[in-house]
């Protein structure tokens, strides 16, 4: 069933778009994923492991800004780590995997400190503070826009650096107003053709 996005967010084609010298972004996990990841290609479409690098890779060469939140880390450790799992064996249980078998849990390790290097030599760390303020101000948000609790920590961490464009792949972002979502999503670029928020620059 198609996802029936309410677009309040302008969006951006990143198949059509050039990224400029004054630009800044926040990469979502996402776009990270496919940039850094070896085998990102076993649960991913074509298009997202070619679009997202190519867009980062134009935007390093444009001397756009990207900026990378800490949480990232530990949504890039999960998916890194259950893309591995999956790898070796579509049966075992995240805790099998991870405890009884420790030349796998060392090849997720260097997985995850390669990707992660490349992401932290790409890109400037933009952190938040996670505390009662922040959560009230996440919680708050979470009432009007659909997003997931990584997200609406991602979205208090760019409110704090006073950043509006997200290189991300994740519908949710549409929904939120006053930010600009740099995509590849075909759903939600669609939809905001639909409703008349696609922006082309």
């Amino acid at each position: 069933m198609p996802v029936n996005y309410t677009v309040q967010a302008k969006v951006v084609d990143i198949r059509s778009d050039a990224p400029k010298n004054d630009d800044i972004f926040l990469v979502d996990t996402n776009a990270w994923y496919w940039y850094t990841y070896t085998n990102a290609s076993i649960s991913s479409r074509p298009y997202q492991i070619t679009e997202y690098p190519s867009y980062i890779a134009k935007a390093i060469s444009a001397s756009s800004l990207l900026l990378y939140c800490g949480l990232s880390l530990a949504e890039l450790a999960h998916n890194i780590e259950q893309t591995e799992r999956e790898i070796f064996s579509s049966t075992l249980k995240p805790k099998e995997y991870r405890h009884n078998f420790p030349n796998e849990r060392a090849k997720v390790v260097a997985e995850v400190q390669t990707a992660w290097s490349q992401v932290t030599s790409t890109a400037v760390c933009t952190d938040i503070l996670v505390n009662e303020d922040t959560n009230n101000a996440a919680l708050t948000r979470f009432q009007t826009q659909l997003l997931d609790g990584y997200d609406l920590l991602i979205l208090e961490a760019m409110d704090k650096a006073g950043v509006t464009k997200i290189i991300t792949h994740d519908g949710d972002y549409v929904t939120v107003p006053g930010i600009k979502v740099f995509t590849a999503n075909r759903g939600a670029i669609a939809a905001a053709i639909s409703q008349g928020k696609l922006l082309v620059r």
